[in-house]
């Protein structure tokens, strides 16, 4: 008897969108994510030896927080309130940086916290800026890459995007965001070439 009860309590709370506060109703907040920006490539994989192990870039502590950071001046950083992100933004853009190359079809591409292939090339680095700039009224996604050869050897290069944001409320700064990263992606995964 019990289940029924709980299992209609459950859909009505499912269809109403709404949390209902005492006497207030509250929007649940908003989880973005970010998409793969669509590439044409021959889908065709590369063996193990050729392996690309991409890390997940470290951050500030600024960018820990799932919430959207905004730079409020060179030194302040706030919080847009409601928009969070579905998971940290580094490992957002780890993702996205990864399915960008996968799609390329050239090589095998795995994550860092997978079983990596010994061998192959790294790609990891420092997540800079992933955040609204209120100086600018844009989407500024800004990352310093490191890539480690099979040799061994070191290369870095700084890519940067920022995307015009109109008014800088929380799913307006998601849309531009998610396609800064996906700039900044497609700019890495040519690197990578």
């Amino acid at each position: 008897m019990k289940k029924p009860v709980i299992l209609m309590l459950g859909l009505s709370a499912l269809l109403s969108g709404c949390v209902n506060l005492g006497n207030k109703a509250v929007a649940p907040a908003q989880l973005f994510t970010l998409s793969a920006p669509t590439l044409g490539g021959a889908g065709v994989t590369a063996g193990v030896g050729e392996a690309l192990v991409v890390a997940e870039p470290e951050t500030d502590r600024a960018l820990v927080q799932t919430r959207i950071a905004v730079q409020v001046d060179a030194h302040s950083l706030a919080y847009l309130p409601e928009g969070l992100w579905a998971e940290r933004p580094a490992r957002l853009f780890r993702n996205l940086i990864a399915e960008t190359i996968r799609a390329g079809g050239n090589r095998l591409v795995v994550l860092d916290d997978a079983d990596a292939p010994q061998g192959g090339q790294k790609l990891g680095g420092r997540l800079v800026a992933f955040g609204y700039d209120a100086r600018s009224h844009a989407a500024v996604v800004r990352y310093d890459a490191l890539r480690r050869g099979a040799d061994g050897r070191l290369s870095q290069q700084r890519f940067e995007a920022s995307v015009p944001v109109a008014k800088p409320r929380p799913q307006d700064v998601a849309k531009a965001l998610d396609q800064a990263a996906g700039k900044v992606a497609v700019q890495v995964a040519d690197w990578m070439k």
